[in-house]
């Protein structure tokens, strides 16, 4: 089940959205502002988030600014009041994935969440495939040919983010913050030991190579279409 995160100070908006969406198979979270949803994200893994864009204490452009800034790649839908073609524009400046204005069209507005899951390539299903191996989101599962691994938490997710996006670098603050929380007292050092026992555990596996860029950070290479 895709988590996803309503960042919205107006109670009753934020309690119809939360509805809408969980009558549409997802499992929500709520905050009232940007401050409120970056420690949520340090407790709960989320998929995509649903954000307002004027709130107290942190607005949605600052939210949205701090994550970009800090490489966190997480699918984000401005839902908003404000309709001036400069307030969009500022929106998608910041780093929003799309933008939406008050009151939204609710079968719209879930037909982007889906396009935004599958922009971000996070399979329906919560799998994902590449060549004979298959990954499990929800099982934290790594199978191929009949046998199948249980990954501890954090490497399944290590792993299903670099596959999800072969070739693309990570940067190690990158795979932190997103993995493990921005405020997470993780090291380089973490990344590089999780790194290292996916590498081992999967060493014999012909159709990806994890490669690390030196002073950077690691990507995937896929061997196979």
């Amino acid at each position: 089940m895709f988590h996803i995160m309503v960042v919205e100070d107006d109670k009753h908006t934020a309690k119809l959205l939360s509805t809408i969406l969980t009558h549409a198979g997802y499992e929500v979270f709520c905050a009232g502002n940007g401050l409120a949803a970056l420690e949520l994200m340090d407790k709960q893994h989320i998929d995509l988030i649903v954000l307002d864009i004027m709130m107290p204490q942190m607005d949605g452009y600052e939210f949205t600014r701090q994550l970009r800034d800090a490489g966190n790649i997480l699918p984000i839908l401005m839902l908003t009041a404000k309709q001036l073609q400069e307030d969009k524009y500022k929106g998608f400046i910041v780093g929003t994935d799309d933008y939406m204005v008050k009151p939204v069209n609710e079968e719209e507005m879930l037909l982007r969440i889906k396009a935004l899951l599958r922009r971000a390539k996070i399979v329906n299903e919560h799998k994902l495939t590449i060549g004979k191996i298959s990954l499990d989101y929800d099982a934290f599962t790594v199978s191929r040919e009949g046998e199948s691994q249980t990954l501890p938490q954090k490497e399944f997710y290590l792993l299903y983010k670099l596959l999800s996006y072969p070739d693309k670098i990570f940067t190690r603050i990158q795979l932190m913050d997103e993995i493990w929380g921005m405020d997470s007292e993780t090291t380089d050092a973490t990344v590089n030991v999780h790194i290292n026992r996916l590498r081992k555990k999967f060493e014999h596996y012909p159709e990806f190579d994890i490669v690390s860029i030196r002073g950077i950070g690691y990507k995937v290479v896929k061997n196979c279409d």
